[in-house]
């Protein structure tokens, strides 16, 4: 299989996010809020898929070997780097994720529950457990064990698949907008985490992400085969998860009208 059909074969689950009707019920801060409140887990678990890409892809361990696909390791290391001690709007290092959390902290969103529920977490092989034992919907539960579904396989490949594939986030330019509505500089760490994972999106994260599938996958039918698989699951997680902000959103409004 190549690249070209992989992404055909994803298409119309890529659609799907695109057209989600979530998108259309994000018009103020008090929906942004409501949001990331679920997509906070979101981009926590990202974090998880990366380093185990790190541990897998670049050699963490000792004696050092060099890496098989140094261009490959780089683009690792390189996405660690911005993510996990990227400079927030005050030029002090933070990670992406605490970056998040401050900017949910900024427009009124609750950060407690989430600092909680990842507090808890603290043993892979107890994960499954640990995410089911949380205070979370069954969808949130259900895209934190499929992520750590992928993690336990141990297979750079398949991990490389939703990694690459199950984040197809359209978020930043709608924020964006709504943020700018709102009044100019009113929401700075919000305005600032958003240009920023713009930013690092439109360089070539894309191609080499690509390029480490193929370098994975290789000429192995079965490979090529399982990141098809994971990739479309990843995507139907990520479907489902909007469809439960949806849903979070509609309530809220229909409880504003009740209410008034």
């Amino acid at each position: 299989m190549k690249i070209e059909n992989l992404e055909q074969e994803l298409q119309p689950l890529r659609e799907q996010l695109k057209n989600h009707p979530m998108y259309a019920q994000l018009e103020s801060v008090d929906d942004i809020k409501t949001f990331m409140e679920s997509h906070v887990y979101a981009v926590w678990d990202f974090m998880s898929l990366l380093k185990a890409l790190q541990q897998d892809l670049t050699c963490v361990g000792l004696p050092w070997h060099p890496a098989k696909d140094t261009a490959v390791t780089r683009f690792i290391n390189e996405i660690v780097l911005e993510e996990e001690s990227d400079f927030n709007e005050k030029g002090e290092a933070k990670s992406h994720f605490e970056m998040y959390l401050d900017a949910m902290q900024e427009v009124g969103a609750d950060t407690q529950k989430v600092e909680a529920t990842i507090s808890s977490f603290n043993d892979l092989k107890a994960i499954s457990t640990q995410i089911e034992a949380a205070e979370l919907n069954r969808v949130e539960k259900n895209f934190l064990q499929f992520t750590f579904e992928v993690i336990n396989t141990q297979q750079p490949h398949i991990i490389a698949a939703a990694f690459t594939f199950g984040r197809e986030d359209l978020i930043p330019d709608m924020f964006l907008g709504i943020i700018e509505q709102s009044g100019a500089g009113k929401y700075k760490k919000l305005e600032y985490y958003l240009k920023r994972h713009i930013e690092l999106d439109g360089e070539d994260h894309g191609p080499l992400a690509l390029r480490m599938i193929k370098a994975l996958c290789g000429s192995d039918a079965q490979k090529w085969t399982d990141v098809l698989e994971y990739s479309k699951q990843a995507l139907q997680c990520r479907v489902e998860l909007w469809d439960s902000i949806a849903q979070k959103l509609e309530a809220n409004k229909n409880n504003l009208v009740n209410a008034s």
